[in-house]
Order: C-alpha cells, then structure tokens, then sequence
C-alpha cells in the first residue's frame, strides 16, 4: 500500500511516500516561499526519484490544519484533487497531531506542539504516547499561551513544546512551567510527512465532496466581512 502524504498547513513544506512499513521518501523544506507553486514539483520530483507512479497509490493523507489559512487550503485541496483524479481514498489528520508524533515519540510525558496565532495565542494541543500510539489528552484549540501553559502546570508531568515558533512564547512557558517544561531539540521541530502517512495510512476515509479543512478559527477577513454582515442587520 503506497501512501503519498501532503503538508501545506504552515512555512513547513512536507511530502511524504510510505509503502507498507517502509519510507521510500521524504522532502521537507521550512522556508517562507508560496506553497501554491512550489508543491506540485515537489511530488512530482519525489515520486520520480522514488519510482512511483500517479496509478501505484493506494491512498493519500493531508495535513488538514490547524495553520495557516492559505497553506491548509491548498494542501487539502491539492489532496482532492488528486484523491478524485485517481479515484483513491484520502484521509485527513491534525497538523498538530503530525508535530507531536515527529517530536515526541519517545519522550516519557506529555508533548505540547503548537503554532503561532498571532496576539499572544497558539494553536495547539496535548498529546502522550501510550504503548506506542499517539493519545489526545487535550482537544486541539485556539488559546492565549498564557491560558494554555496555567492550565498544563495542573497536570502531573513533564510536557515537551514542539514549535518552529517557540521564541515567541518560550519566556511564557519557562515563566510558568520551570523544570515541567521541556523543548524539542530544532531536528525535532519541523513536522515530518512520513509520521503524517503513518497517522493517516489506516485512519477513516473522508468524503470528498464535504470534507473541509480544520481552521479552528475563521480567516480574519472572513471574520470581519460577517461581523460586518451583523452590523447590517
């Protein structure tokens, strides 16, 4: 079963093939360039150098968000694209999910991945490893990082942060947490699309006529324009 696995959802680009229990490739970039023209070379030059072919995939896996509007968008709908084009099944998984498997599968506690929200908040979530298997112990969300590290501080472990952002927030963690508080080494921060694969390789299929993206909150300027609606009124 090949798995070719797609992640838009922020600065990190992330294409992953996975066939069976074997990696055959990955590529990874964490560069601030437009994913819209730069994703589709990306799978193509993998699969080539991969020897894999449009028709030899089984399935394919997205990054379905939280992140950035614009990167969510078009990864989940380059996944449908293609999902439609070659009539295979597409599963969507969690960005944040995705992050906390790349940084802390063998960490012995919790794993607080997050991104960036702009104004003091993140996007984020609480994960743990049990035998193996990525457990949620707290729903993604959208939250002030303050709110978040005051209300981790209650629980009874270790958490380890995985972000590309944490200079943005690290003096707020360390504030609160001390010692509770563990970062991910920068080797462990971008989301791997190879752990994408694997979370999604066996998770449910999607409907592709209604599955959307998770943005948790909507876009500013479609905020806006319905605040603006309700003005109206």
């Amino acid at each position: 079963m090949k798995v070719l696995s797609i992640d838009t959802s922020n600065y990190v680009l992330g294409i992953g093939l996975l066939d069976g229990e074997t990696v055959l490739g990955e590529y990874i970039s964490n560069i601030k360039k437009n994913h819209s023209v730069r994703v589709m070379p990306a799978i193509q030059t993998l699969m080539e150098e991969c020897n894999v072919k449009p028709g030899d995939l089984s399935k394919i896996v997205v990054a379905a968000g939280p992140g950035s509007y614009t990167g969510v968008r078009i990864g989940v709908t380059i996944a449908k694209t293609m999902a439609w084009t070659l009539k295979i099944p597409l599963s969507g998984v969690s960005s944040l999910q995705v992050a906390a498997a790349s940084a802390g599968r063998y960490f012995d506690g919790y794993v607080s991945p997050f991104f960036d929200a702009r104004r003091g908040q993140i996007y984020t979530g609480l994960y743990k490893f049990e035998n193996q298997r990525l457990e949620i112990a707290k729903e993604d969300q959208l939250v002030m990082s303050a709110d978040w590290v005051k209300a981790l501080n209650e629980m009874d472990n270790k958490v380890l942060f995985a972000s590309n952002d944490l200079a943005l927030h690290q003096d707020v963690i360390k504030q609160e947490l001390g010692n509770k508080a563990v970062f991910a080494e920068i080797t462990e921060l971008n989301p791997r699309p190879a752990e994408l694969a694997l979370l999604g390789r066996d998770k449910e299929v999607v409907d592709l006529h209604t599955f959307v993206p998770n943005y948790i909150r909507l876009a500013e300027a479609e905020a806006n324009w319905l605040k603006a609606q309700e003005t109206k009124r």
